[in-house]
């Protein structure tokens, strides 16, 4: 038995849900342990395109059970919202999608500090998507939070969510937000939610560690990515949970021990949304054009996203928190038209060369990218699915990366289709996405 955990290494939309969904016919149990609709997935299967930004994406198998770990904060409007969209596209939801009774909820008065922290004069504005995520996962470290398991509760709910309200709708005054919203109507919608959610609520945790002793193969979802981790990203342009592999036990109450391989997932460039310090990225219209090629528009928000040139030492320095056991490499074909592609080898930081991440984010923006040229194939490769059917100039640039990272790149995406996908032969993700030996 092996369990596996799909991570992205940059800064999110790196293309995980497709390896997910990739992996995901091989597993049993599909986790997501961290964020909340904040964070999407796209998986294209033929014709049909599925946006997801609460339930996992594994959930598209059939037969595959979905769980919304305790780490995710969920908003239970969006939460029904979603449900209800993958029942009208004929996906099975009713007997295989499990959500936490421990995870925090997200309520209307979080996007409105959230919007009023992101409007504060003299505040650094940090980009954020407005969905209320951070002010949640502050509510819940301040020990204020109301989890899955009282939202639930008929007794004390409704006494809780009131006394909530008129706290933080106090401070969203203060801090000058003039939104009003009628509580009681909220409590009413919630309450709501809370008994169309009531079948799909457990312990997660218990259910998790159940499956684990009955030889059942768990695929964790990563939310985000490592870049945005609150400890280890670009501080403080990033999300409010933990993006990378530490993130995953917490959330899910798995313990390390049982967390076998980490395949991280990063683009064949690399792109962030929202504001923060950006080594490589590409100003003006050829940024513009990079933007173009490869529809770089976010999941969630549709905000275009900034885009960059690979970056080596930030994702050696990804390699290094999660220790991978596997890269899959997304996005190549978008890469067909250029001549020359730029790949950053290096950091320099005041004219001396830097070796790890800066922890200032002012820093970080000082940071001078060093580049080597690549040439390019200017040839389509979308839909190959042979590493040996790539031009020559192709399979240089992933070996380059390899070599230069020192890890293995198992897999290649060459488009967003599902059977649009290399898998090399005897790699470690060849053999994390094949059937296990029993």
């Amino acid at each position: 038995m092996s369990n596996l955990a799909v991570l992205g290494l940059q800064w999110g939309d790196e293309g995980k849900g497709k390896l997910i969904d990739l992996a995901a016919e091989h597993y049993d149990i599909v986790v997501r342990c961290q964020g909340g609709n904040n964070a999407g997935h796209t998986v294209q299967v033929g014709e049909d395109v599925y946006k997801l930004s609460l339930v996992p994406s594994g959930i598209l198998w059939p037969g595959k059970t979905a769980v919304v770990g305790n780490g995710v904060v969920v908003n239970p409007v969006a939460m029904v919202r979603e449900i209800d969209s993958l029942r009208a596209a004929g996906v099975q939801v009713d007997t295989n999608l499990l959500i936490s009774n421990r995870a925090h909820v997200v309520f209307p008065y979080h996007p409105l500090i959230e919007r009023s922290s992101e409007d504060s004069p003299g505040r650094r504005r940090i980009g954020t998507t407005s969905r209320g995520i951070g002010p949640c996962y502050e509510d819940k470290a301040a020990r204020r939070g109301i989890r899955v398991a009282e939202l639930l509760s008929r007794d004390h709910f409704a006494r809780r969510f009131r006394a909530n309200a008129e706290e933080r709708s106090t401070v969203a005054a203060a801090l000058g937000v003039g939104e009003p919203w009628d509580v009681e109507a909220a409590l009413a919608e919630y309450q709501e939610c809370a008994e169309r959610l009531r079948p799909f609520v457990t312990d997660t945790s218990k259910f998790l560690n159940d499956s684990i002793r009955q030889g059942r193969r768990l695929l964790f979802e990563g939310a985000q990515a490592t870049m945005l981790d609150v400890d280890f990203g670009t501080y403080p342009y990033l999300t409010s949970s933990n993006a990378s592999a530490g993130g995953l036990c917490t959330g899910s109450g798995v313990s390390p021990r049982l967390l076998h391989d980490i395949a991280g997932v990063a683009k064949a460039y690399a792109t962030r949304v929202g504001e923060g310090p950006f080594a490589t990225e590409i100003r003006g219209s050829a940024g513009e054009a990079l933007r173009a090629a490869g529809n770089e528009y976010g999941t969630v928000t549709g905000r275009p996203r900034r885009c960059g040139w690979f970056d080596i030492p930030l994702l050696r320095y990804a390699h290094a928190i999660n220790h991978l056991s596997t890269l899959f490499i997304t996005k190549l074909d978008v890469l067909d038209y250029l001549d020359r592609i730029p790949v950053c080898t290096g950091y320099r930081y005041k004219g001396a060369p830097l070796d790890w991440m800066p922890a200032i984010s002012e820093e970080y923006e000082q940071v001078e990218a060093v580049y080597e040229e690549l040439p390019g194939w200017n040839r389509p490769t979308r839909g190959v699915t042979s590493f040996e059917d790539l031009p020559s100039a192709a399979r240089n640039y992933i070996g380059f990366l390899e070599d230069r990272l020192d890890v293995e790149i198992g897999g290649v995406s060459t488009g967003p289709e599902r059977d649009e996908t290399i898998v090399r032969e005897g790699s470690a993700l060849d053999r994390l996405t094949s059937p296990q030996p029993t």
